[in-house]
């Protein structure tokens, strides 16, 4: 029970990673705050989860609703000690010339721009309690590009240096920032990186991707819990600053 009592908040909470994320830390003591645009997904996830659970419908790029998400966890639980940004949006193989400014802001506006309003809303809370933890889940894609991927490369990046930046800034309130660079993920998001015939991209996707890791295997939602759980816990209690690569090796 590593988290015992604790309230965290886990964004894009009704799949994949988030899904993973949220159940883990259920099962850890938490109460859990499952985030995400999909609140009927959200409720499903939810009664996979032992522990107490709040969902949140709502959009992490929209200021007033991550406001209001901040608002109804304070509201339900007293108070937030984790914060899992888990929320992201993948991108297909599109030549620079051929991104439009609508995709481009989007990409921005859920793998980046919902790190920052989420910090602003629960950064009160935890400086008044004196502590926190925040976890911004990247991706290796901030450290090493792909081409075509041009878009979704410069916002990990962005999410890296940020999740460095926030470190540096909180530190001094002993709130703990973090970040976690997932390769290859088992989930529905990966075929989305890949562009052409959606039946030969299902065929296909998971052995291009396997051939890409050198451990030989994709990650497995698992994987990124237990990474975000040990970050979020206290054996992670002088760990700031940090992005954990949960990546079979891609990066090397």
């Amino acid at each position: 029970m590593l988290l015992r009592e604790k309230v965290a908040i886990v964004t894009g909470a009704a799949s994949g990673i988030g899904k993973a994320i949220a159940r883990r830390f259920s099962e850890e003591g938490a109460r859990v705050v499952l985030a995400d645009l999909n609140g009927q997904v959200a409720s499903l996830t939810a009664e996979e989860c032992p522990g107490e659970t709040l969902i949140v419908e709502g959009n992490v790029a929209e200021e007033d609703q991550v406001k209001g998400m901040i608002a109804q966890t304070i509201e339900r639980f007293g108070r937030v000690d984790a914060v899992v940004n888990c929320a992201g949006v993948p991108m297909a193989f599109t030549p620079i010339e051929e991104v439009s400014e609508e995709q481009w802001e989007r990409i921005m506006d859920v793998n980046v721009k919902s790190i920052y309003l989420t910090a602003k809303y629960c950064v009160p809370h935890m400086k008044q309690a004196g502590q926190g933890v925040i976890v911004n889940v990247c991706s290796i894609a901030g450290v090493r590009a792909r081409p075509g991927l041009n878009a979704y490369c410069a916002s990990k990046g962005a999410a890296i240096m940020l999740t460095k930046a926030l470190a540096i800034e909180l530190a001094p309130w002993r709130i703990r920032v973090n970040g976690i660079n997932p390769g290859p993920a088992d989930t529905p998001m990966l075929s989305k990186f890949m562009s052409g015939d959606k039946e030969k991209i299902e065929k296909e996707t998971k052995e291009i991707f396997i051939n890409s890791v050198p451990l030989g295997s994709l990650i497995q939602p698992d994987d990124i819990a237990d990474a975000a759980l040990y970050l979020c816990s206290g054996m992670a209690r002088m760990v700031t600053g940090e992005i954990v690569n949960v990546d079979g090796g891609r990066g090397i």
